[in-house]
Order: structure tokens, then sequence, then C-alpha cells
């Protein structure tokens, strides 16, 4: 039996033993279908992967068993059965063992049926992300009006806690090229609030905000704060409904990557650009003066290297 620490590795790993079925009856679909769940936790994850992985032995261990092989607690495999949808996990078991079985009868014909492997799957899944949101943008009028108004609100607030900080950051870092006064905030409670209160104090009026999954508590505290202080809230999130979803002035909402044990994030990342663009366009005299100037500024110092 492997180590906690193997399982942990053997579980999230990407083999290129391993292949994913397009959608369809196969085992390994069947099994995507039932783990596609956006809100499930790294360690949740892990799990999902271990069973898709493993499924012929795995749909027939105890829960004990199952813990020890992936690494985690058994609450933590009874957390998972519910979030999956099951009333426990004999419930999932029994499920598993009805598609092992089926693998098990399909012999080597199911894998015949299988095409691409796991890393190929998550770029599909992020395709398809990507393309609703290219339908998304037929209409671009609220992308155009959103990026109006954020070019407009000086300081503009940016703001992104946890794992959403990286999106929040690459979005400051470009509207700083074209915009007098960005504020970012990547810390929550108290931090945020002062921020937040000192942005609408100096005259900002719009706050982006950034929350992805798993949606932390304090981003949906320092939105509530925002608005309560006056500013408006434009809310980039995998989700249109939802408590943070409800609390922002308009939302763009775009799928996020959950096929691997972490997300991935190509059209969150797209619909920031878009909005970077839109604050480009909305003020053009305004961002070729800037950029131009940061040009004289970066060659001066040397910033980056040539090509």
């Amino acid at each position: 039996m492997p180590s906690p620490q193997q399982a942990r590795a053997q579980a999230s790993a990407i083999t290129s033993g391993k292949t994913a079925t397009e959608p369809g009856a196969a085992p390994t679909s069947q099994l995507r279908a039932l783990f596609d769940r956006p809100r499930l936790s790294p360690g949740q994850r892990r799990i999902a992967q271990y069973l898709i992985e493993h499924i012929t032995e795995a749909a027939f261990l105890s829960i004990t068993d199952l813990a020890d092989r992936v690494g985690v607690s058994q609450p933590s495999v009874t957390r998972f059965a519910a979030a999956v949808g099951f009333s426990g996990y004999p419930a999932l078991r029994e499920k598993l063992q009805s598609i092992a079985l089926g693998t098990l009868a399909g012999g080597p014909a199911a894998a015949e049926e299988e095409r691409g492997n796991e890393l190929q799957a998550a770029v599909d899944a992020e395709i398809e992300n990507l393309e609703n949101l290219r339908r998304d943008f037929a209409d671009p009028d609220q992308v155009i009006e959103i990026g109006r108004k954020l070019s407009e609100s000086t300081p503009l607030t940016v703001l992104g806690l946890r794992i959403s900080a990286s999106l929040a950051e690459y979005f400051a870092y470009a509207a700083r090229r074209i915009h007098p006064d960005v504020r970012l905030v990547t810390l929550g409670g108290s931090v945020a609030y002062d921020a937040l209160l000192q942005s609408r104090e100096a005259g900002g009026t719009w706050v982006l905000a950034f929350s992805l999954p798993r949606h932390a508590q304090e981003t949906l505290a320092a939105v509530r704060l925002a608005r309560g202080a006056g500013l408006h809230v434009a809310l980039i999130t995998d989700l249109a409904l939802g408590p943070v979803a409800d609390e922002a002035d308009v939302t763009f909402a775009t799928g996020t990557g959950s096929r691997l044990v972490f997300d991935s994030y190509a059209a969150p990342g797209v619909m920031a650009a878009a909005l970077l663009q839109a604050m480009t366009d909305a003020d053009p005299e305004r961002t070729q003066a800037r950029l131009e100037a940061y040009e004289q500024v970066s060659d001066q110092h040397q910033f980056f290297l040539r090509d």
C-alpha cells in the first residue's frame, strides 16, 4: 500500500497511460460527469481523481482504505460523497461499483472508446469556457460601458483575495499603464476596509472585484462594505448567481477550468483583458499619452530586454 504522500501524488498525477473519454457512456466520462462540480475543494478533487484513475479497484474499497489510499481523513471522504450528491459513502460506493462492473464487462472495448488524456480533457473544458465567452461577446455593449466607468473612476480599486489575487494583480499592473490611480487590494479584513473607504473618500466610484473558486467569505464582506460606502462593484466570477454576485452592480460570469486538482482561469483572464481594452478605448488620448510616457521611462531605465 502506498504511503499517504505517494497516494496524494498518484491521485493528482496526470499519467500518460490513463486516458479520458469524450462525452458518452464510457466509464471515465460517467465519473467526470459525476464529479464535475466546481465547488469541490482541492482535497476533494484528489479523491475524485483517484477514483477516476483506479475505478475498478477503488469502487470496492472501504471508507478507511480509500482515505488511506488518497491520503485524506475518513470525514473528508464522507464530505466528498455529500458534495457530489450522495447521502453518504455507502451510496457513492454503490454507484461506483455499478460503473466499475461496467468497465470490467466492457474489457478492451471500453478502453477503445476513450480518446485523449487528462491534460487534453482539461484543455477541452477551457476551450468550451472560451467558446461560451465568445458567444457572450457577441453583444459587447456591457463590457464597453463598464470599461468606460472603470476608466472614469479615480481612483480605481481592484480587489482580489486569496487565489483571486493573481488575476487582480494582472489587471492592476496593466491598468496602471493607462489609468492615473489604480489601487490594488489583495488582503482582506480591516486592510481591505481601510483601502475601500479611502478610495471612496478620495473620489473613487467603482471597484473591480475578482471572486473565483473557492469563494472567500472575506471577499463577500469586502464587496458589501464597498457597496455600503457608496462604491459600485463590477465582478468577474465563475457564477452568475450566488452571494457575491448578488451584491455586485454588474457581474461578468465566466467558466473556470475544474478538470485538474487546481482550477485554471483562461476565460476569466480573457474577460479581464477585454475590460482593459474597453478602458483604453474609453479615453484614447489619455491612453496614448500614458503609454508613450511609460515607454520613454522603460527605455531610459532599461526595464526590459530588447528583442
